[in-house]
């Protein structure tokens, strides 16, 4: 099923659920832990005002239901965000997620439409200040900002959005950030650290690029409809996957398709892409506590729990049963 949302009424739930279970407020670092309304999900966002009207906000939830939501033509401020785990797909056959960031340009919102999904969880770190603040960050000489930044300030026009390719430095990132090592005040200055070099490191292609950044390739929206269709059967069948040719089959795509759309909109082949998300939700899993080891093997489709606990401690420099324990994921794994 589909929950069709304005912007306006998720905000509603998102303030109704601070009302019903206030924040947690951490006083030293100024955190505030807002736990993710029923009515969406499960999972909770963290927020800080780094600066005045400067918020950094780290997601950690997931979708009962596949929700779309509706952004009316308004005036935007300045965003970046990076997503670990899950995909956003908008109106405009934007991708956001599996290999791909967003800088969202300040300027007036063209009324869009954004689609995020039941079938995964969704890790991620959002930057969100005025346009002022990209000048005070990242001055040219003279002062000022510099040319190449330019499109992201459009005052009174249309605004300019895009998803540039992520990489490895700006995973890592947001990584640190997520699983930040210091407490309290040391915790604030930590965060307003990296996310200037998080910032960083999305202009920097740009920057080299002299201003004409490249929008990734995009295929006819039937054809992407039909891989994501592919995916979300995947994210079902995690203990009992069909084929690469079944799961072809299933949406009306050949396998070369298929595997050309899972690696342009993934990064990975299908294969690829279902032994990755076996272990997130395995990670995720753990993380609640409910299951046993071997249980939550079982579950997302491994039958033999030394091959799981080997995998898994490839992808997050943690053992299972450590995960389990609530140890934090080692960096770089």
């Amino acid at each position: 099923m589909t929950l069709t949302l304005t912007a306006q009424e998720e905000d509603d739930l998102w303030a109704e659920a601070a009302q019903h279970n206030p924040p947690q407020l951490d006083p030293d670092s100024g955190i505030e832990i807002h736990e993710m309304p029923q009515e969406l999900g499960k999972g909770h966002n963290l927020f800080v005002e780094l600066y005045p009207e400067c918020w950094l906000r780290i997601e950690r939830h997931q979708y009962c239901e596949t929700v779309q939501t509706k952004h009316p033509e308004a005036n935007h401020g300045l965003q970046f965000g990076v997503l670990l785990f899950g995909v956003i797909l908008d109106s405009q056959d934007g991708v956001y997620g599996n290999g791909h960031t967003m800088i969202s340009g300040s300027g007036v919102q063209q009324e869009i439409f954004s689609t995020s999904f039941s079938t995964q969880p969704y890790l991620g770190i959002n930057l969100e200040m005025s346009a002022e603040w990209l000048t005070t960050f990242f001055p040219d000489e003279n002062g000022q900002l510099p040319a190449e930044l330019s499109f992201l300030v459009k005052g009174n026009d249309w605004q300019t959005l895009i998803y540039p390719k992520t990489n490895p430095a700006i995973q890592n990132v947001a990584w640190q950030m997520i699983n930040c090592p210091y407490e309290g005040a040391a915790k604030r200055l930590y965060l307003q650290a990296k996310s200037l070099e998080l910032m960083a490191l999305q202009l920097a292609p740009i920057v080299a690029d002299r201003g004409n950044p490249k929008p990734p390739s995009r295929m006819k929206p039937t054809t992407i409809a039909r891989i994501y269709e592919a995916r979300d059967i995947l994210q079902r069948r995690l203990e009992n996957p069909p084929s690469s040719l079944e799961l072809a089959t299933a949406v009306g795509l050949s396998d070369r398709t298929l595997q050309r759309g899972f690696q342009s909109l993934f990064g990975t082949t299908v294969v690829g892409y279902l032994a990755e998300q076996r272990l997130l939700q395995a990670e995720q899993l753990l993380r609640e506590r409910s299951m046993t080891v071997t249980e939550v093997a079982h579950r997302v489709g491994y039958g033999h729990l030394g091959r799981f606990a080997a995998a898994f401690k490839r992808k997050f420099g943690i053992t299972p049963s450590q995960c389990l324990l609530g140890k934090k994921v080692i960096l770089g794994a």
